[in-house]
């Protein structure tokens, strides 16, 4: 089999400010994996996360000497494909590119869209939320309203919180965004691990009173023994997100959260986010997909496992003005992936 890398870039209609800083605009890496006449797709995204950050560059160094070294394999030999990408990537998201376009080209190979391959119900998809990131209340507020003229049945909403000005900066902001948002509109916050263990016990009494439905990764990476405590106490249930990567993180997670946020960055692909699913389900866990500054690709792949979800927060291509791919549309305020062979991704007309 052949393969092609190479970066492109995207760009944020609006900069998307969490804890941790503000992002406007990401160059992501598609990959491309060609035999008898297929090709099949994938895409790497960087994030910061992970230790080291998986930046660009750093995806692409492991990504390039990879065409060599699987050019002699057929894509339908994926033990012996995973051998090489164990002993060779250490870098998730390098992983998750050859992943997705694995899976893309044996869809299409199949001549079946991956979530009928794997026997799903397209009609179990819920609405994914779009996500408005720290701001000022005013700014918070024009947010709200731009996504509900590019969303009109919007149907669920994420705030990002940890503010720097602290939780009584939290709390106008979001009340300045429920003030405009539908009135049946879900909402969930997500503090990219800005609380402390005192603020997130505070927050998590508060936001039950303002309807919040969940909160996700209230402390930061690293303090997760301080989640049995905020678990107990906690009338709203807790996701974490920095704090599980892999199936590997679920176990000693299983018994202080309520539920896990699955990206496909941060898995490796959709092998191991297959994985995740069913991991979490072992242990009673409510299971979400999320995502980085993905295009329309990567979250298309996602939305292929999204029957599996209790929430979804799959909007990063929607905030971008220049995504070079489509796939997945939204219906309803769902993103539903169509009944194209593999991801069902084709190249933007931009």
């Amino acid at each position: 089999m052949r393969i092609a890398v190479e970066t492109f870039a995207v760009h944020k209609r609006v900069p998307l400010t969490i804890s941790r800083g503000t992002t406007a605009a990401t160059e992501n890496i598609w990959v491309r994996i060609e035999q008898d006449g297929i090709e099949g797709w994938g895409e790497a995204s960087p994030f910061s996360v992970a230790t080291p950050a998986q930046s660009t560059a750093a995806i692409l160094a492991e990504l390039q000497p990879l065409a060599a070294l699987l050019e002699p394999y057929s894509p339908l030999e994926r033990q012996k494909i995973q051998q090489i990408l164990s002993s060779k990537l250490r870098l998730s998201a390098a992983h998750t590119a050859i992943d997705l376009a694995l899976h893309d080209w044996l869809g299409k190979q199949a001549k079946l869209p991956l979530w009928q391959l794997w026997g799903l119900d397209r009609q179990q998809i819920g609405p994914t939320s779009v996500t408005i990131g720290i701001s000022s209340r005013e700014a918070a507020q024009q947010r709200m309203q731009n996504w509900l003229q590019q969303v009109p049945d919007l149907k669920a909403v994420k705030v990002k919180l940890g503010s720097p000005a602290g939780i009584e900066a939290d709390q106008a902001m979001l009340k300045a965004v429920q003030s405009v948002a539908p009135a049946n509109a879900k909402f969930s916050v997500d503090a990219n691990g800005g609380w402390s263990l005192a603020d997130a016990l505070t927050m998590s009494h508060w936001l039950a009173d303002q309807g919040v439905t969940y909160i996700e990764q209230p402390l930061p990476c690293g303090q997760e023994a301080d989640l049995p405590t905020l678990y107990a106490r906690s009338p709203l249930p807790i996701f974490v997100d920095e704090s599980c990567f892999t199936s590997r993180d679920i176990p000693a997670l299983a018994d202080r959260v309520h539920g896990i946020n699955i990206k496909l960055m941060k898995s490796g692909g959709l092998s191991e986010a297959l994985r995740m699913v069913h991991t979490a389900q072992a242990f009673g866990l409510q299971i979400m997909f999320g995502c980085y500054s993905d295009s329309a690709l990567a979250n298309t792949a996602a939305a292929q496992l999204a029957a599996y979800a209790d929430h979804l927060d799959l909007d990063s291509h929607l905030n971008l003005v220049d995504d070079p791919f489509v796939g997945a549309s939204l219906q309803a305020g769902c993103l539903m992936p169509n009944d194209l062979p593999g991801l069902g991704v084709q190249r933007a007309n931009i």
